[in-house]
């Protein structure tokens, strides 16, 4: 019974479809209609009456794993078989046929393949890719489809543009791919022998001599030692002929080919022209010299006989047992050694020494051990001391010393890396500054100020008097900078005089510089902290010394010691006065100085950092810079806007640094230092605009300062006006660090 016309029943197929195109199945080839699609599907696709969907590349199986195509899953995987096939030579006589191995790629990503034969050595055909890679149609009438992983199979035939491959084998990969692909492999066939290239084999087996002849390869030798020699220093004694001497010589040994040469070592000044080489390079004989041979007398091969023209069709026997054949000895590697004696054309040359590469060569090859150098100079005498005349007083002792040295005279030479270590760097001076004082009869004298400064850089001395009002002598400089000889030296001697260093430099010590005694009296901070820091180069400032020499007193003085810190802190807070303390180490027997003393309080002080007074500062960098007439702001303001990339008003003090170098302000590193610390926020950057609206003296003048004052912070600036540092000491880390215990000092 008929189905009724309900709603979504149609006897249309055409509804829903969207492909109507039609397949071509006729076209002209060469000018001639034919039918070129005879299986192909009819109108949108569909398949007509009779045929049969046909799958266009390879279908594996699917198992377990990821869903991906054959051209990702497969990429760079290849099956591999072993073939051949059977070529007719009409042409020849010797031969019907030849058979050609090759192999068989199969690219399982796309269903290429490719036929490639392995060349043969004389083959005499062109040989290589066979069948390019690309798709394989099959044989006619199927040459439609082409050819896929269900083809192939061992010791079956497979046709490729009608010539017929025999498949033999394949390897591993391809064997198990297969069987999991579910194909049943047929057992592998042999290859058949192809009857030219055995009869070509026979012929080459006949072509050989049944005794060879003796083969000289040094190829070998050459390519295993190419660009490697060895290198010997040598000593030849010729001083027994006349006019003779001694020759230092090195010898090179060509391990490539078993050559030598031999170079001269010609000093300077020794009255000898510098030769290229000393022996050119090759072979050297043990037994040299020998008699001269004549021409073909010395040969590679001997001759046992010939007969026959001379030339060619002349035959010759080669004598396997070398009866007339010279033998010549050279000199191998095996006879090089260290200590040994080898014979260069009569001269008796000793091997004295190697280099590393040689000591290397002969450790692994020979299994030497001993590379003791042999010494063959004899001890030369000292040479004696130049007499130098003594100074005449003209000049520096150094220069005076240069016009001695040489026909020409040069200028003395600085210590340039001590120059470049110890020379000012940034805000880092690197100059010790100490406070002293004239010692003199005079009351005048007495109360005179000094400062002296010492030049790391070049170990210069210069003195500096600060002006003091009312005292009738007028300050400035008072010594020149320059290198202090040290006094009770000779003058008019010829050995150089000994000057001030830096090690002779400490509170406390006395100078005599220039017959003028000095007592030094304090120093500023840098100075302490560089040399506790440089502690190996002044013992004045090594604490462990100066410990050491503490713990050297006696039982009696150690319990004294206790009793006083006991008396000097009746409530047991554990910390005493500087100058009490300083009392007790100037009266103990070991003979402190006052900078070993200051040197104890800095290192067991509680040290309290005195606030600064920032208008203060600010009054005496105005006075400065008002007396140098220094107005040049507004191009500070662009320079620092400039180097401001984020135009967030803040730059580093290092910066900063460099713009004041850049302007050459006029202030003192201390002073620069005090102003930046008090400008400095949290990441350690300062507000320009700030820093120099309150330094620009034009528009901001701060009040002005007493001349004192400014001399001070320009002269002795360390941070501090006038209180010391060192105030307190902790006596309980002294005791435990100087007599190991500081419990029981009660007891005591």
């Amino acid at each position: 019974m008929a189905l009724p016309m309900l709603p979504g029943n149609s006897v249309n197929r055409n509804l829903g479809k969207e492909k109507f195109h039609k397949s071509q199945h006729f076209d002209y080839s060469n000018g001639v209609a034919m039918m070129v699609g005879s299986e192909k599907p009819g109108i949108g696709g569909e398949l007509l009456l009779g045929q049969s969907a046909r799958p266009k590349y390879s279908l594996f199986p699917k198992g377990e794993g990821s869903n991906a195509p054959a051209w990702v899953a497969f990429d760079k995987q290849v099956l591999c078989f072993d073939a051949y096939f059977q070529e007719a030579v009409p042409q020849r006589r010797e031969e019907k046929y030849r058979v050609r191995k090759c192999k068989i790629y199969f690219y399982l990503e796309d269903d290429t393949i490719q036929v490639v034969e392995p060349e043969l050595k004389n083959s005499g055909i062109p040989q290589g890719t066979l069948i390019r890679r690309h798709r394989i149609p099959l044989p006619a009438p199927k040459d439609d489809c082409f050819y896929n992983v269900h083809h192939f199979n061992i010791n079956q035939e497979i046709v490729f543009y009608n010539r017929t491959f025999m498949i033999t084998d394949c390897d591993p990969f391809t064997r198990n791919f297969l069987i999991k692909m579910g194909v049943r492999l047929i057992p592998p066939a042999s290859t058949p022998a192809d009857p030219y290239a055995t009869h070509r084999q026979e012929m080459e087996e006949n072509m050989k001599p049944l005794r060879p002849y003796e083969r000289i390869d040094t190829l070998k030798q050459f390519l295993e030692h190419d660009r490697k020699v060895l290198r010997f220093y040598c000593y030849w004694n010729d001083t027994e002929s006349m006019f003779g001497d001694s020759r230092e010589l090195i010898l090179h040994y060509f391990l490539a080919d078993d050559t030598m040469e031999i170079y001269e070592v010609v000093l300077p000044n020794s009255g000898r022209d510098a030769v290229p080489k000393f022996l050119h390079r090759g072979k050297l004989p043990k037994h040299a010299p020998i008699p001269k041979r004549q021409p073909g007398e010395i040969t590679d091969r001997t001759v046992l006989n010939v007969f026959g023209p001379v030339g060619q069709g002349g035959r010759y026997i080669l004598d396997s047992l070398k009866t007339g054949a010279v033998e010549e000895e050279f000199y191998k590697d095996c006879d090089l050694t260290i200590g040994g004696v080898i014979n260069v054309w009569g001269r008796r040359m000793l091997i004295c020494d190697c280099d590393n590469f040689t000591k290397e060569y002969y450790r692994s090859k020979y299994g030497i051990e001993d590379f003791t150098p042999v010494s063959y100079q004899a001890s030369f005498p000292p040479k004696p001391a130049r007499q130098v005349p003594p100074y005449t007083g003209f000049g520096s002792e150094e220069d005076s010393l240069c016009s001695c040295q040489g026909l020409l005279p040069k200028p003395p030479q600085k210590d340039f890396k001590k120059l470049m270590e110890k020379d000012r760097q940034g805000l880092v001076s690197n100059v010790l500054r100490f406070v002293a004082k004239m010692l003199t009869d005079s009351p005048v004298d007495k109360e005179r100020v000094f400062i002296i400064y010492f030049y790391l850089s070049d170990d210069t001395i210069a003195v500096f008097e600060p002006p003091q009002r009312n005292s009738g002598v007028i300050g400035g400089k008072f010594l020149k900078r320059g290198q202090v000889k040290k006094p009770g030296q000779e003058l008019f001697k010829s050995e150089m005089s000994e000057y001030f260093t830096a090690q002779d430099l400490y509170v406390g010590a006395r100078l005599d510089l220039n017959n003028q005694p000095f007592q030094l009296l304090d120093a500023d901070e840098f100075t302490f902290s560089y040399m506790e820091q440089h502690a190996d180069e002044f013992p004045k400032a090594n604490i462990g010394t100066i410990i050491s020499k503490v713990k050297s007193i006696s039982e009696e003085e150690q319990k004294k010691v206790k009793q006083f810190f006991t008396m000097s802190d009746p409530s047991s807070t554990g910390f005493i006065p500087y100058e009490s303390f300083r009392t007790l180490l100037a009266e103990m027997d070991v003979q402190l100085s006052e900078h070993e003393i200051i040197t104890l309080g800095r290192n067991y002080s509680l040290r309290e950092q005195p606030e600064v007074d920032l208008s203060l500062v600010l009054a005496v960098a105005q006075d400065q810079l008002k007396k140098k007439n220094f107005e040049n702001f507004t191009d500070m303001i662009r320079a620092f806007t400039h180097e401001d990339r984020d135009r967030s008003g803040h730059l580093s003090s290092k910066e900063a640094q460099i713009i004041f170098k850049a302007f050459r302000l006029p202030l003192s590193d201390d002073l620069q230092r005090a102003l930046l610390e008090k400008f400095q926020d949290e990441s350690e950057k300062i507000d320009y605009h700030a820093f120099l609206s309150n330094i620009n003296w034009r528009e901001n003048p701060a009040p002005a300062v007493l001349p004192d004052v400014t001399v001070k912070f320009d002269a002795d600036w360390r941070g501090d006006a006038a209180d010391p540092a060192v105030k307190t000491i902790n006596y309980l880390l002294f005791l435990e660090d100087v007599f190991g215990s500081a419990t029981n000092i009660n007891d005591s």
